[in-house]
């Protein structure tokens, strides 16, 4: 389906882009979120006004957040795990697992959405993009190192070739994981009991710069662009 977004949406466009998506993500996800709506028309003859008026916030918010994005790229977070002999870790270092280190580290509060990273599941040093607006992403250094090791040691691991497993397309998973998400908190259960979490595509605004959720790293490889300009 054809939506023009309402909101910029990581990965995907700005304000008032017109973009080809999945159909499951544009009505499952994108349209209830208020983050687009159908490209009618209608629709179409107000992506100026949407522009200007996107443009106006995020130069807005990309001033306020430069202080942030200075504080929290580069900097290098340590996390000492059980590992076995091959590197892989006896569990996994979680996007709240870091969330809460940049927390203890620097006083700024982060949402696990807006780290954008899958769960590290072996020693070494990681790059790790943290999503404070459309324009800022601070680069953290994430450290795992073997627990009864400094985390020195982590520069000097050989990487470990992960198996990934084909799913389909990228897009229509994630949004029947966004799907099933909303209904079970619908339903008053916490979505961090679910084992089952994708982060990606989600809108950075004022509200939601520091605090709110954002969303995770994948490539939107099933997304085509097909931005009308007016």
């Amino acid at each position: 389906m054809k939506v023009m977004l309402l909101k910029d949406v990581y990965k995907l466009g700005r304000a008032g882009d017109v973009k080809r998506v999945a159909d499951g993500y544009g009505r499952n996800y994108l349209i209830p979120q208020g983050m687009a709506t159908l490209a009618t028309d209608g629709a179409l003859k107000q992506a100026g006004r949407i522009r200007e008026s996107a443009a106006e916030e995020r130069a807005r918010l990309n001033q306020e957040m430069t202080a942030v994005f200075d504080r929290l790229n580069g900097i290098q977070l340590n996390f000492p795990m059980r590992a076995g002999e091959t590197g892989k870790l006896y569990g996994s270092v979680t996007t709240q697992m870091i969330s809460d280190a940049i927390r203890e580290a620097t006083g700024v509060e982060l949402d696990r959405h807006q780290i954008d990273s899958e769960p590290l599941k072996t020693l070494g040093v990681h790059s790790v993009p943290a999503r404070l607006t459309v324009d800022l992403i601070p680069d953290l250094m994430v450290v795992v190192h073997a627990e009864d090791l400094p985390p020195e040691s982590a520069f000097k691991v050989e990487p470990v070739e992960e198996e990934i497993e084909a799913v389909g397309s990228f897009t229509d998973l994630q949004a029947e994981l966004e799907a099933e998400e909303a209904d079970a908190e619908a339903e008053g259960e916490s979505a961090d009991e679910s084992e089952r979490t994708l982060e990606d595509d989600w809108p950075l605004d004022a509200a939601s710069a520091i605090a709110g959720p954002q969303p995770s790293q994948s490539e939107t490889t099933d997304i085509e662009e097909d931005t009308e300009s007016e």
